[in-house]
């Protein structure tokens, strides 16, 4: 059953995820946190930390750990990891068939006009979800923010860079 529940939720969450990882978060949660109450939001938040850490899509990433951890095992990885990513396969392969024949479409166009500021939304809502008391945002964790939202945008900083230094800086500063 578990199984069944695994493969609807994230097939839902591939179909309407659009925007990509970030974007899915604020769905991923509600299904995963506050529906199916599979993760306790502290959970969830540490599943968003790894995902972001590890190589991959965030959306991926977040179903592979998710699959595992509610089932137990790597068919609930299996499972999750296919259902998030068969709707976007299926609608690249689709789009990348006729998107050649329609590119100079203004209807085309106009669509994708209209879903560029709406990821952005989604993108930001995630970052709003991510905001709560399971986080422990205080003075050190906004400057630690700050800080990297600064000397990526100003310096262009290597994310990985930045994980590290992040990290470092917050095993000084909450040790």
């Amino acid at each position: 059953m578990i199984y069944w529940q695994l493969w609807w939720v994230y097939l839902k969450i591939g179909i309407f995820g659009f925007g990509g990882g970030y974007a899915m978060l604020s769905l991923i949660q509600y299904e995963v946190v506050d529906k199916h109450q599979w993760l306790s939001l502290q959970e969830f938040t540490d599943v968003v930390a790894i995902s972001q850490m590890t190589p991959g899509p965030i959306g991926i990433n977040s179903a592979t750990y998710i699959g595992y951890t509610v089932t137990g095992n790597v068919w609930g990885s299996i499972i999750a990891t296919i259902a998030v990513c068969l709707p976007s396969f299926l609608l690249v392969l689709l789009i990348s068939y006729f998107f050649a024949k329609f590119k100079n479409n203004k209807y085309v166009a106009a669509a994708f006009t209209g879903l560029r500021p709406m990821t952005v939304g989604l993108i930001a809502a995630a970052a709003l979800l991510l905001m709560n008391n399971e986080n422990f945002i205080d003075y050190k964790s906004v400057l630690i923010f700050l800080g990297a939202f600064f000397l990526t945008w100003k310096y262009k900083i290597h994310p990985i860079l930045m994980i590290c230094l992040s990290g470092i800086l917050g095993l000084v500063l909450y040790w």
